[in-house]
């Protein structure tokens, strides 16, 4: 669901625009931020669509939280999403690891990729005002709840304690606020005994329905 005119307009000119140069000039850049495990499928869902030929983008950039000591002798390792890329043989100089989104030189290194849009999932870090600001088709977020319900952390977890009989995923823009940009679309799931144990151990199935529901809408 869009939520004003200026949105919609904005989404059908991005899309127009997505459309009319598929397959007359180069992809489109598109840069994935995110860190947990949980993300994996999101980053495999992108990665397999931009080696389409027939895609009209293609995956320039990874942003994702630095590396942290793990394990017992608390030896530093990527975040998950960062090792998975690595291991899909993604190129390490495109993978970005600022300790903060605004930080001057990782805000360079994203203009100077020229990304279309930007998508995040669980990327654990706030986007400040000046990186809003550069992807000419803006940012959207992938949330595991039906905003406006349970923005912020936690979401499913916050849901099941509620007990709530449907959740379901959407896909927004990302504004200064936190979860409170306009709503692009929607997926409802119904809560039973199986998506209980779905949800709380976050299955890769959750995410692939969202970035179908990306592709839906992109």
């Amino acid at each position: 669901m869009l939520t004003s005119y200026f949105t919609l307009r904005r989404f059908f000119c991005c899309r127009a625009s997505f459309e009319a140069t598929a397959f007359t000039a180069p992809k489109k850049n598109l840069v994935f931020l995110g860190s947990p495990q949980v993300c994996v499928s999101v980053l495999d869902a992108l990665l397999d669509a931009s080696k389409d030929p027939s895609s009209n983008f293609q995956l320039a950039a990874i942003v994702t939280q630095p590396p942290s000591g793990r394990g017992r002798g608390r030896k530093l390792m990527p975040s998950p999403i960062a090792q998975h890329a690595l291991d899909k043989g993604f190129p390490q100089d495109l993978i970005l690891t600022p300790n903060k989104a605004g930080e001057d030189n990782f805000l360079a290194d994203l203009r100077s990729i020229s990304p279309e849009l930007c998508v995040t999932a669980a990327y654990g870090n706030i986007l400040p005002k000046k990186f809003l600001e550069i992807p000419p088709c803006g940012t959207v977020n992938i949330h595991p709840s039906l905003l406006p319900l349970y923005r912020g952390a936690a979401p499913v977890q916050r849901a099941l304690q509620d007990g709530v009989t449907e959740t379901g995923v959407s896909l927004a823009y990302t504004v200064r606020a936190l979860d409170s940009g306009p709503i692009i679309a929607s997926e409802k799931v119904p809560v039973d005994d199986i998506i209980k144990v779905f949800f709380c151990h976050w299955s890769f199935e959750l995410h692939k329905n969202l970035m179908l529901l990306f592709y839906s809408c992109l």
